[in-house]
Order: C-alpha cells, then structure tokens, then sequence
C-alpha cells in the first residue's frame, strides 16, 4: 500500500544501527553497576535491605520480579541475563531476524532493569535510569535489518531528547539566579557530584568563557531542541550541537550514562545523507546493505520482500506503540511549560513518558564528608584516625579525579548529597555500622580500607570544605585540592559490646 510509505525511513539506517547497539552498551553497564553493586547497597545484607523494602511496601504498585521473592543471587541471575541479552544485541545478532526479535529483546532489558530500579530506593532515584528505561521501551520498536526504521519511532526518540534538553533548560531558567546572570559555571565544574580528570582545569579557564559556557547552554537546550523536528539537513545540524555539548559534558565531569544516552539519542535525527557527508565511509545506502545481509521475508501476502517496506503487520504493532506513547506523552509536555516544573518525575507505574531536568541550582561550595575509623580504644583527637579512601569522590586531596562515567558509583553519588540535606540519612548510619563490622561487601564499594579487613573500634563521619587548588597553589604543593576542616558531622560510633 502506497499510503505506507511515509512510515519507512530506510535513510535512517545508521541512526538505528547506532541507537540499537549504543543503548545496548547502556544497559550492559547499567546491569553490570547493578551486578557489582547492588548486593551490597540493597542485597540481603545490604545497606537498605530489598526484602524489608518490599514487606513494608505492602501497596507497591510498581512491576518488579523481587516483589515475589528477592535474593542476592535470583539479582545477580538477572543482571547476567541483561547482560548476556544486551552483548547480542551490541553484535547484531537480534537485528537479522524478524522485527519482533530486537522487539523482544530490548523489552527483555527494559523488564528485567525496571524489576531493579523499582526496588532500589534511594540508590536508583536518579534521572538516567527512567530515561534508560524509557529510551529501551521505544528503541525496541525500531525494527530489524529486514525492515525499515519506522519513521514514527525516530519522532519518538527525537521527543524525548527534546523532553531531556529542554527540560534541563527550562529548570536552569526557573532555578537559580546563577543561570539567569551567566555565573553558574563559575561553581559548577568544582561543586559537580563527581569530578573527572579534566574538571579541574575547566574550571580554571577565565570568567568570560564560563559566561560563553552558560550562554551556549541556554541556546542549546532551549532553542536547538526545536530543530530536531525540522527538514534535513538543519535537523542533523541540531543534533550536531546537541551532540557536541554532550561531549564537552562528557569530558568535563562524571554524570553516569546521562550524556551518553543524550548523545545517541540525538542521532534518531540524523540522516544517512548527512552521516556519509560527514564520514564517507558511512554507506548511503546502508538500509538495502543491511536488508540484503538478512535474506528476504515473508510479507503479510505471502510475497518476498527485500526491506524496502515493512510487512503490514509489523506497522500496526509499531503504530499501537506510537499511539500509546503519543498518550503518555501529555502530562510531560504539560510539565514542560508548567510554573511547578517537576524534575526527573514518572507519571505511570511503566515509567513512559517521563520528565527529565537537572541542576536547577548550583551548589556554590563544595563540602564533603569524610569517614574515619581508629583502632584506639578511646576516640579522642590523640586517636589515630585513618581515613577511608572512596572511588569517586574526592578524598585525598593530590589525587587526579578518575573517569568513570557511564559506569556509575552510586554510593559515592549518594554522599555528594548528604551535606546538601543531611547526614543522618538510614542508609548513612547503616554503611557505618558495616564499617564497623568490617562488612568485606561494602569494603568493596571503596577504594581503601586503611585498616586492611580489620575492624576499627571507632569510626566518625566530618566534614571539610574542598576548592580546586590554582595553579600557583598546585605548583607550590602538588595538591588538586585544597581542602578545610569544617566540623564533626557525626561523633565517633562503634557496636555495642558483644555478651
């Protein structure tokens, strides 16, 4: 039917190949964070313990497989599985079958990633997830090799980095006065969650560029974002920049996947035309490429097709999707343009058609909590304290910043926050009292253990304010940071006396 030709978009073929092996990449690191980590944050014995979680919550809606039965190794189970799902779809191997097999599979990872985040409190509220998890429930419906991407699902996809960069923007200009007066990365690159290698010196470049930085930001998260949805080429141009400060961000900080998943999601608008202009070696022809390799298919009427157009049937799943997130689509993009703005916010229990947003404000000082364990049998400032040396965040004060991202550490995460609202967090107490115990799980998660699987006596939490050191400061002490005492956060603790 000649009518159905507008849904194919077979010069969109390297946006596709690249969406579908790019966000399997994500999910493989986000099921292997989950593998490393979640057992010991949320595990059995963790820190915020699943199983408590879910027999307290005796009303939760949200679909998981724990809400059954949790055990660390039925976590670790789903995690392999995830990962082993993803690697095939990173090689290709779904992509030459059927359309229904790449479906199937990434509503595999979205399944088996939302049973995880559904459970894990605290350590999975952040944005990145809903968005990996909204990104893997449409990218199933690109297709296969054997189809033509679908021209409705690469909208979709353009909506959502729409949704993520000019939400992000649209909070920057109802936060804080420093995005409105172009001062806000001033702080920005020193007061950032986890700092990577180059943040230090991008937050040493002059005032002026700082300004430059804000005023770019504003363009691209609250004008290019419109031009997603423009003819070709101007559409992969916008892409371009949304890409490019995607990649300043990359260089310049540790944001998990974020920019990773904004980065290939603003491809679903660029078009093979552009892609070979740009790298030649970019086939223009990539789709009838592809669609050879898979062999012909069956259409709905018996005949052979090459991929030239979709089977009938296939366009009527992709179109009930497209109904369906078209729907869910209303309450974001009332939000966006709402006075009461919400951030990172899921308006169904499916987490589809989601708000996302970030850094409204920004933090001007950067204070950090610092955790101390002595094995003297008195607690007082003669004690030797050690200090326990985290992976990500910033401790000791020559050490460079290390890359990470898009792998995430979400227990060194989680204690950026705490001075932001308070130490006396469950789950702070807890990790302390595993200290104690000398938990070798959680001694995982650092970096250091200065007392080498031993158990201090006591441990402590305080408090220090942190700036980057300038560069006359650096050469003169070979210190990254510079670092002040500020007070004891938390007294010294230890177990109670065993009988």
């Amino acid at each position: 039917m000649e009518w159905t030709a507008w849904f194919d978009a077979p010069e969109y073929e390297f946006a596709r190949q690249l969406l579908q092996r790019g966000i399997a990449i994500i999910y493989f690191v986000a099921f292997l964070s989950s593998h490393n980590q979640f057992p010991a944050l949320l595990g059995e014995r963790g820190l915020l313990p699943v199983p408590d979680f879910v027999a307290r919550s005796s009303r939760y809606r949200r679909p998981t497989l724990f809400s059954w039965r949790y055990s660390d190794r039925l976590l670790r189970a789903v995690c392999r599985g995830g990962m082993a799902i993803a690697a095939t779809v990173v090689l290709g191997l779904p992509q030459l079958g059927p359309p229904w097999v790449p479906m199937l599979a990434f509503l595999a990872l979205w399944l088996l990633y939302m049973s995880i985040v559904n459970v894990g409190q605290t350590f999975y509220g952040f944005g990145w997830e809903m968005l990996l998890l909204e990104a893997g429930f449409i990218v199933a419906f690109l297709g296969s090799d054997q189809t033509p991407p679908p021209r409705t699902i690469l909208i979709l996809l353009a909506w959502l980095v729409f949704r993520l960069e000019f939400g992000a923007g649209m909070i920057k200009i109802r936060g804080g006065r420093e995005w409105r007066d172009l001062t806000a990365l001033y702080y920005h690159h020193e007061t950032q969650p986890m700092p990577g290698p180059l943040s230090r010196q991008a937050h040493l470049l002059p005032k002026a560029w700082h300004r430059v930085e804000v005023l770019g930001n504003h363009f691209a998260q609250l004008v290019v974002p419109f031009f997603l949805f423009a003819p070709q080429p101007l559409a992969s141009v916008a892409a371009g920049i949304v890409i490019f400060t995607q990649l300043w961000l990359v260089a310049s900080g540790n944001f998990a996947w974020l920019n990773w998943m904004a980065i290939l999601l603003a491809f679903a608008a660029v078009s093979d035309p552009v892609a070979h202009a740009l790298v030649p070696a970019i086939p223009l022809d990539w789709h009838t490429a592809a669609a050879g390799t898979g062999g012909a298919i069956a259409t709905a009427g018996g005949a052979a097709a090459t991929g030239t157009q979709a089977p009938v049937p296939w366009l009527v799943v992709v179109l009930v999707a497209t109904v369906l997130l078209v729907v869910l689509s209303y309450r974001p993009a009332e939000n966006l343009f709402s006075h009461d703005q919400l951030m990172n916010a899921a308006f169904n229990r499916w987490q589809l058609g989601n708000t996302y947003g970030a850094f409204g404000t920004v933090t001007k000082q950067r204070i950090e909590i610092a955790v101390e364990g002595t094995l003297d049998a008195e607690p007082d400032e003669t004690a030797d304290w050690q200090e326990y040396g985290f992976r990500g965040k910033p401790g000791d004060v020559r050490r460079i910043p290390r890359q990470w991202a898009p792998y995430h550490l979400r227990l060194d995460w989680l204690m950026w926050f705490l001075p932001l609202r308070t130490v006396h967090e469950q789950w702070f107490y807890a990790f302390l009292a595993k200290l104690l115990e000398a938990d070798r799980p959680t001694l995982r998660l650092l970096r250091h253990d200065p007392f080498d699987g031993a158990r201090p006596r006591w441990v402590r939490a305080r408090s220090y304010l942190y700036r980057f050191a300038t560069r006359k400061e650096f050469r003169a002490t070979g210190e990254r940071w510079i670092r002040i005492p500020l007070y004891e956060s938390i007294p010294p603790l230890s177990l109670p006396p065993e009988d």
